[in-house]
């Protein structure tokens, strides 16, 4: 008998609820979004809809393998403990590490920084969460004396004017985005600004898109306020009973910032700025939502602050409908803030320089009083040798970290890697000594909080693969072999959580924001039965808290906001005569950080195949690459090689390129060994959306593609790309020497030898040849002197059908549909497969105008609706 659970998605920091219908003899799930659920109200964007098919074993870590050997657990366990007792016994605490994510659920990463900063006594603890939400982090503090988000969700609704300052929410968080869209259609006059140097699929609803200079944002944000102070349009009530340091943040921009000189750093139109100006001017309610395009900079922290002060200045914060609110990256990226994650900070929210109040709670006489490492640091202190140990947990920063060829070469030098993780085989698993499998999702119990401060649980659903184990568990197993079990005696995730409550609200009296402590004597059936809810949860909120800052308090020791001087930064890197062109990164709709959960299921691989290039024409002509062609990104650092895409939705001189994809699925395709390593002075980020690169044509010998029933290791190509799709493979090849025979060649791969037909025109250097089995199409080949190749969606299409057609067996060297035909065309819609000949089509036999008519026909754009955006471009 199926059985329905509730969790939450593990993918963004939206923090969506699921509903599961889990068959589990079957071992499957069919996953449906929560209706009751705050966070989505039973919206799923097309990542969480394809959660179900991602539980498959498929590249599962199943076993602990030490040294490339199977093991039991109390052999690898053995392994780590006695290892890193040695090197701390030799080198000190400080030559280990640990380096967590937002991916862990907040028990694990609970029991992880206590075990590192409270036990071994270093504080060389850090997250991925560093390289998203760390500039967040040190505005927040700065200002408000507390990592205090101060809205909610609900605002969206509430808002009369919407900015989104570097988020494109359309792909990174769909769910919130239509939302948004869903705000704007019930209230006409609620206004959207969108500010980011591209225009992004966000723009589809804007009022006024700002493509500003990239890393200007802090000049834009001084501009507005010297516009608030020379308009009247301060709250000088506000300022004067709630807050500090107006005048030195005013005197900072006393000269250099008329609309005029705003714009031309900003290099914006006049018209632009004011009309952005004179909104926030004379709105009342005002929303300003960022994201990584404010984080990710050597400037981030200041960034973050300069939209703050806009807010503090009008009094536009703690009120429905109105301020500065941080979208946060990962799933957990929130939890891991509350209990410690950065290496800068302690649990609970409770600074280095109050130790003692967590060594006290935990008994830990050896807590660390010192910040540790962050990331970049901390593998920069690998790759040294400072650092001789190093445990990675549920990451992979061999790819996702800037300068990622040195973060490769780190730990091929480092004495003693431990990963432990879901995957078997990624970028990072493969330079790993230990290898402890971890639970994944569908298997993991415990909980998360997401951008807004809602706590959910995220609820096992089925039984562990093999014999994988929960993070929190592997954790407390090392630290009772460390000599530590009397503080680490935990029997399942709520005694974590318990005691995460409990300190929370330890010798707090107020002075914390975060304060769940009412949740501290919870029973297992209460953890298990828990509704998402905010924090606060304590006697003054027992049922949480909305929003924080309405009574104009604020945890500074003064109990007022605090105005930060900012003075623009450019980015450390400009672009030079060698590096002329601006590297801007991010996500794609359809992926989801190293794609290793989410290229297991087809349709999340359909909509973009490929790491491309999205680059202007003017720079495309300038640089000598043409659409569709391939090119060779390079940085100081290192160099790619993808597919282009030439757009006017690009600003002039900058690129841009995806950061999803890794060397289990493309050979050149790792966008981190391209980016920059500088991070930002106080919050320790990387700039991840500024790196001067060039960009050259790739002009191999020959191009190819090859769509085959069968995975295929290839080693004919010096270029390849792999995604899975329905039912096959789709492999997109380039190289400078080709095989004698494909066929033969693919062949000797396969167990089932078969019939194939060929084309050939060796003068013009073509090649097509075509494999069946049992009439069904088993694989196909098309191999030119350019990327000018056979129809690869028709084709795709072919692999559905249990017996082709003699018309279609014919057609099959052509690349071209026979005479009627279907041909979808490439996949606009990924949550119905509904391709873009197909939507054409349908416009154009009925005459259709707007995107709801082809939702209603075609139903595209009516799951997450991240493709209204294209649809209505095509109409």
């Amino acid at each position: 008998m199926n059985r329905i659970i509730q969790t939450t998605c593990p993918y963004c920091g939206v923090g969506c609820g699921i509903s599961a219908n889990v068959d589990e003899q079957q071992h499957r799930l069919i996953i449906s979004g929560d209706i009751t659920h705050p966070a989505n109200f039973g919206r799923l964007c097309s990542k969480g809809s394809a959660l179900g098919e991602t539980i498959q074993l498929t590249n599962r870590l199943l076993q602990p393998r030490v040294y490339g050997r199977e093991t039991s657990w109390t052999d690898a366990l053995d392994v780590v403990a006695d290892t890193f007792s040695k090197v701390i016994a030799e080198h000190g605490q400080d030559a280990v590490a640990f380096y967590g994510s937002g991916q862990l659920l907040t028990e694990d990463y609970y029991v992880a920084n206590k075990l590192m900063k409270g036990f071994i006594g270093s504080g060389n603890m850090d997250t991925n969460s560093r390289l998203c939400m760390s500039s967040s982090v040190a505005g927040h503090k700065r200002a408000f004396g507390s990592d205090t988000v101060p809205n909610c969700y609900e605002d969206y609704e509430h808002a009369e004017l919407i900015i989104l300052i570097g988020s494109n929410a359309a792909w990174c968080h769909p769910v919130s985005f239509q939302r948004i869209r869903a705000a704007k259609e019930a209230n006409p006059a609620l206004k959207i600004v969108v500010i980011d140097p591209r225009r992004t699929a966000s723009c589809d609803i804007a009022d006024l898109h700002l493509p500003l200079a990239s890393g200007s944002d802090a000049w834009l944000f001084n501009g507005l306020l010297s516009y608030l102070y020379n308009h009247n349009a301060l709250d000088l009530n506000y300022i004067q009973a709630h807050t500090e340091g107006f005048g030195s943040a005013l005197g900072n921009i006393n000269h250099g910032y008329s609309i005029e000189q705003v714009a031309e750093h900003c290099q914006l139109s006049v018209q632009d700025v004011q009309r952005f100006y004179d909104w926030f001017t004379t709105t009342n309610k005002v929303l300003s939502l960022y994201s990584q395009g404010i984080n990710q900079s050597s400037s981030g922290s200041d960034k973050v602050n300069a939209i703050i002060n806009c807010h503090l200045a009008t009094g536009r914060i703690g009120k429905i409908g109105s301020g500065p609110f941080s979208l946060t990256g990962q799933p957990n990226a929130m939890g891991g803030r509350e209990v410690g994650g950065l290496s800068h900070q302690l649990a609970a929210h409770i600074e280095f320089s109050d130790a003692d109040t967590v060594a006290r709670f935990w008994n830990a006489p050896n807590i660390t009083r010192e910040a540790g490492l962050p990331a970049v640091a901390l593998f920069d202190a690998i790759h040294e040798g400072n650092i001789k140990a190093v445990w990675i947990m549920g990451t992979n920063p061999v790819v996702s970290l800037p300068n990622a060829d040195k973060i490769k070469q780190a730990l091929q030098r480092c004495e003693f890697v431990v990963v432990s993780d879901c995957i078997a085989d990624t970028d990072t698993t493969a330079l790993a000594h230990v290898l402890l499998p971890a639970q994944g999702w569908s298997e993991k119990d415990g909980t998360v909080t997401n951008s807004e401060r809602r706590i959910s649980r995220q609820r096992a659903l089925l039984q562990p693969a093999g014999n994988a184990q929960p993070d929190w568990w592997i954790i407390t197993q090392i630290a009772h072999r460390m000599g530590f079990a009397a503080a680490f005696n935990y029997q399942s995730p709520v005694d974590i959580f318990r005691e995460h409550a409990a300190l929370s609200g330890f010798e707090n009296n107020g002075q914390r924001d975060f304060d769940i402590s009412a949740l501290a004597d919870m029973s297992a059936t209460d953890y298990e039965q828990f509704q998402p809810t905010q924090w606060p949860i304590n006697t003054q909120y027992p049922q949480g808290r909305a929003r924080f800052f309405a009574d104009g308090q604020f945890f500074t020791p003064s109990g007022k906001a605090q105005f930060i001087a900012v003075t623009p930064r450019p980015p450390v890197n400009a672009p030079t005569a060698d590096y002329p062109l601006i590297l801007n990164t991010g996500r794609l709709r359809d992926q989801w950080h190293t794609m290793t959960r989410t290229a297991l299921a087809a349709k999340l691989n359909r909509h973009k195949p490929e790491p491309f290039i999205d680059i202007h024409p003017a720079d495309a002509e300038q640089y000598g690459v043409s659409a569709n062609s391939l090119a060779m990104l390079e940085s100081e650092w290192g160099s790619m090689i993808a597919r282009v895409q030439i757009t006017d939705n690009q600003t002039e001189d900058n690129v841009f390129v995806p950061m999803h994809w890794t060397a289990q699925y493309a050979s050149h395709g790792r966008m981190g060994a391209l980016v920059n390593p500088e991070v930002d002075p106080i919050s320790k980020q990387p700039e991840s959306k500024h790196t001067p690169v060039r960009i050259k044509p790739y002009t191999p010998l020959w191009q190819g593609f090859i769509l085959s029933r069968h995975e295929i290791q290839l080693t004919e190509a010096d270029y390849w790309i792999k995604s899975k799709l329905d039912g096959f493979y789709r492999y997109e090849l380039a190289g400078n020497t080709l095989p004698d025979n494909w066929h033969e060649s693919i062949n000797s791969k396969l167990d089932t030898p078969a019939q194939w037909q060929e084309y050939r025109d060796s003068a013009k250097g073509i090649y097509r040849t075509a494999r069946l089995v049992n009439k069904q199409l088993d694989t196909v080949i098309s191999i030119a002197p350019n990327h000018h190749l056979a129809e690869r969606n028709w084709l795709s299409s072919l692999f559905a059908k249990t017996e082709l057609t003699k018309a279609e067996h014919k057609a099959l060297l052509t690349g071209k549909p026979p005479l009627g035909g279907a041909d979808v065309g490439a996949i606009i819609c990924a949550c119905f497969n509904v391709g873009e000949k197909t939507i054409k089509a349908a416009i154009k036999e009925h005459g259709f105008t707007t995107h709801q008519q082809i939702g209603q026909c075609l139903k595209a754009g009516t799951n997450c609706g991240s493709c209204v955006p294209e649809l209505k471009a095509l109409l």
